[in-house]
C-alpha cells in the first residue's frame, strides 16, 4: 500500500472527526501560505528590497520558521525594515509584530549611540509614514547589556537575521540568546539566519561570518533545542575569503569598482538557516 493510502486508511479508521480535523489543519496551512505570498507581493514593499528576494527567500525562510498569522513575533534589530514590510502587514489582523531595537540611551555616548539613534529614528519614521501597515506594530527598545524583549513567555517566534557576528564581537551573544529564551513561550521557535563561515572563527573575527556549530552552541547553552537546519539561504559561490569580509559582497558592495561584476556574479553571502525550539 502506498504511503498516502496508508495515511488515508488510518484517518478513515479513526472516523469522521479525525478526518475533518486533518482537513481543517490543511486548509489553515494553505490559507496562511496564500496570505504570506500575497504580502510578499505587496506593492508597498520597497523595490530595492524586492530585488533581494532571490537571495533572502522570505516565503521559504518564514515557512521554515513556522510563521503563523496569529502569532506574536519579535524581530531583533530590524535595521531598515526589510522584513518589517512583510511581517507587520502579515500579522496585523490576528497577531502581533514586535520590532526590538537597541535603546540608544543604553549605549555609551559617541558614534555607537549616534548610529543606534539614526536606526531608531529611521525605523519609526518608516512605521509612522504607513499606518495602514504598521499602526499595530510594537517597538521595544532594549539594553544590549541586559536585553529584555517583552514579558516572559509572551512570544511565539523570535527572528534574527545576520546579527550574531555583531553580538559575538561585542561580547553580547550569550545575553541575547538568554533574552530570546526568556521571552519565548514553551514550544516557541527561535529562527536564526547568519553568514556562515567555513569553520569556527574567533570572537573578534571581523569577517562577518560565524561558524554554524558556534551559533548552535550559543543557542543550546541558553536552553534551546536545535529543531532543524535548512539550505534555503545557502550560496556555494561564496568563497568567504573576501578582502572586506562579507561586506565585500552585495548588498554592501564594499569593493574596488573594477571588481563589480565579479562580486555581482557571486551574489549575497552563504547563510545558515537554523530553527531552535524552547522546550
Amino acid at each position: 500500500m502506498k504511503p498516502h493510502s496508508i495515511c488515508l486508511a488510518v484517518l478513515l479508521a479513526l472516523g469522521a472527526p479525525a478526518l475533518a480535523q486533518a482537513q481543517d489543519a490543511a486548509t489553515v496551512a494553505t490559507d496562511a501560505a496564500a496570505s504570506l505570498d500575497k504580502v510578499i507581493k505587496g506593492d508597498w514593499r520597497t523595490p530595492a528590497n524586492v530585488a533581494r528576494d532571490g537571495y533572502r527567500h522570505p516565503a521559504e525562510t518564514l515557512s521554515f520558521f513556522r510563521l503563523q498569522p496569529d502569532q506574536t513575533v519579535v524581530e531583533i534589530t530590524p535595521g531598515g525594515g526589510w522584513y518589517s514590510e512583510i511581517l507587520a502587514p502579515y500579522l496585523r489582523g490576528h497577531g502581533q509584530y514586535v520590532a526590538a531595537i537597541v535603546d540608544p540611551a543604553a549605549v555609551a555616548q559617541g558614534s555607537g549611540r549616534d548610529y543606534q539613534q539614526r536606526s531608531k529614528d529611521g525605523l519609526e519614521k518608516k512605521f509612522a509614514a504607513s499606518p495602514a501597515l504598521y499602526d499595530k506594530t510594537r517597538v521595544v527598545a532594549y539594553s544590549p547589556s541586559a536585553p529584555v524583549f517583552g514579558a516572559p513567555a509572551s512570544a511565539d517566534l523570535v527572528l534574527t537575521f545576520r546579527n550574531v557576528h555583531n553580538w559575538r564581537s561585542a561580547g553580547q551573544a550569550e545575553g541575547m540568546f538568554k533574552g530570546f529564551f526568556d521571552v519565548l513561550k514553551s514550544g516557541g521557535v527561535l529562527g536564526v539566519v547568519e553568514h556562515r563561515a567555513k569553520r569556527d572563527v574567533p570572537a573578534d573575527d571581523n569577517s562577518g561570518y560565524v561558524g554554524e556549530a558556534q551559533v548552535i552552541a550559543l543557542a543550546e547553552a541558553a536552553g534551546f533545542r536545535l529543531d532543524g537546519k535548512s539550505e534555503i539561504n545557502a550560496n556555494p559561490r561564496d568563497t568567504k575569503d573576501h578582502p572586506n569580509g562579507v561586506w565585500t559582497l552585495p548588498p554592501s558592495n564594499n569593493h574596488d569598482p573594477k571588481d563589480a561584476e565579479k562580486y555581482k556574479a557571486i551574489g549575497e553571502s552563504d547563510r545558515m538557516t537554523l530553527r531552535f525550539v524552547k522546550p
